[in-house]
């Protein structure tokens, strides 16, 4: 591969253009993440929908199981999609059917009623939704390479990923001034009555309109990736011989680049351990630190933005650098919060070393996806990023049984926090033996 000047401005081999277009359909996918998936749908279909709901079981138990058999989908098809997406040079026109089918299924979710006979048909909707959301990233982090250079990798993806977390900020201020703030049968500035859950699944329908609009430019300005030769033979539309070509490709990957497999064991783990600060850091805010039920949304709000301020920044070093460093300074530094958060302290407190956790986050998230696009064969980034998921679901068991178990053992919900500090101390103990010297600047 030729050598590229570190003086290269973010995708400059593609043009700001077409990274800026790639960045809004991470601002639009916000939509489905914190509108749908965790503030505002999934609260209205458990507390309002499921309300009432016979049979003894809650409809928060039936939430889990919708979105557990969601994971498991996505678990089980995203190598062989990703592998599929690359053998037939169409990556953008699968994100386009996934992305169409998520939004058709937002949309679908403002005839899901008050009522909780409807409680099965958003159960369905939004558990096909998150599978066909999350699979749609295989496709859209394996056009990173597209939209930058080797010495740009870095920056473009940071500047993904804080794309998403100001994409959601806005989007929620926007439903909750517009829709759902205030009091009384009529709410929001919107005056939009509550009955029927109204306002709600209204929210629904913006959110899917605001997805559909940002996603657009990136069909229109991101070419598509030219059929290579990386993967002969995966070119089937057999599921049998996908399963078989995945197996064959992960006994190459063991038997000639170790490090890869060693870092998508690593990188599950702490993922993982990722998720659940997000997971559990509202929990913890309210019941632990004393943080008001009405704060806890401007908290998350801030946290979404030092996250992506943190992103950004990060996203120089891991073109200087390489990703590696990035990942171990971020996970070490989230560590040593969590420590902290064990011995203080009321809201101040959480305030300040919360946030300063959080700062990390993005950075791990952003480096942890480029990390893999440098040592990926060109060509082979969906099958990669198949994978990537793939091992992501295959342990991301390990943060909610461990919170739940240092709470039960201790007693406290304050020793949850335990848990996930010792997720993230074995992800980057995982990591650390991953060389990763020769990444920069690939």
């Amino acid at each position: 591969m030729a050598e590229v000047s570190g003086r290269e401005t973010i995708g400059s081999a593609a043009g700001r253009g077409p990274v800026v277009a790639w960045g809004l359909w991470d601002w639009g996918g916000a939509a489905f993440n914190a509108v749908i998936l965790t503030f505002v749908f999934s609260v209205y279909l458990t507390d309002k929908v499921g309300e009432g709901l016979p049979g003894g079981v809650s409809a928060s138990a039936w939430l889990g199981w919708a979105l557990g058999l969601a994971g498991l989908v996505v678990a089980l098809t995203a190598p062989v999609s990703g592998q599929f997406f690359d053998a037939t040079a169409k990556r953008k026109l699968s994100l386009g059917v996934l992305t169409s089918i998520t939004v058709m299924l937002m949309a679908a979710m403002f005839f899901v009623h008050r009522d909780y006979h409807y409680l099965w048909f958003g159960l369905m909707l939004l558990g096909i939704g998150s599978a066909t959301f999350e699979l749609s990233h295989v496709p859209y982090n394996s056009m990173l390479r597209q939209v930058s250079t080797p010495a740009t990798v870095g920056r473009v993806s940071g500047f993904g990923w804080a794309m998403g977390y100001f994409g959601g900020i806005i989007l929620l201020l926007i439903v909750y001034f517009g829709f759902i703030s205030g009091k009384g049968d009529y709410r929001g500035l919107l005056g939009v009555p509550i009955d029927d859950g109204l306002n709600i699944r209204l929210v629904a329908l913006v959110a899917a309109v605001w997805f559909a609009a940002f996603a657009v430019p990136l069909f229109l300005f991101v070419p598509e990736l030219p059929r290579t030769d990386a993967d002969p033979g995966a070119d089937t539309r057999k599921l049998t011989d996908a399963y078989r070509i995945l197996w064959r490709d992960v006994r190459e990957l063991w038997r000639d680049d170790r490090r890869a497999v060693g870092f998508l064991f690593a990188s599950a783990i702490f993922r993982d351990g990722l998720a659940g600060v997000f997971t559990f850091g509202a929990v913890l805010a309210v019941r632990v630190y004393g943080i008001a039920d009405s704060d806890v949304l401007l908290f998350g709000i801030a946290a979404n933005v030092v996250a992506a301020l943190g992103a950004i920044t990060a996203g120089r070093f891991d073109d200087r650098i390489g990703p590696k460093p990035v990942i171990v300074v971020s996970l070490a530094s989230m560590i040593v919060c969590g420590l902290a958060l064990l011995v203080v302290s009321g809201p101040l407190m959480f305030w300040i070393f919360g946030l300063l956790l959080t700062v990390f986050v993005g950075p791990a998230q952003s480096s942890a996806r480029t990390f893999l696009v440098r040592l990926t064969k060109p060509g082979r980034e969906g099958q990669m990023f198949g994978l990537y998921a793939t091992t992501g679901r295959a342990v991301s068991f390990l943060a909610p049984i461990l919170f739940g178990f240092f709470v039960w053992a201790f007693g406290s919900e304050r020793a949850g926090i335990v848990g996930i500090i010792l997720v993230l101390a074995l992800g980057l103990a995982a990591l650390i033996p991953v060389r990763a010297e020769d990444l920069r600047g690939r």
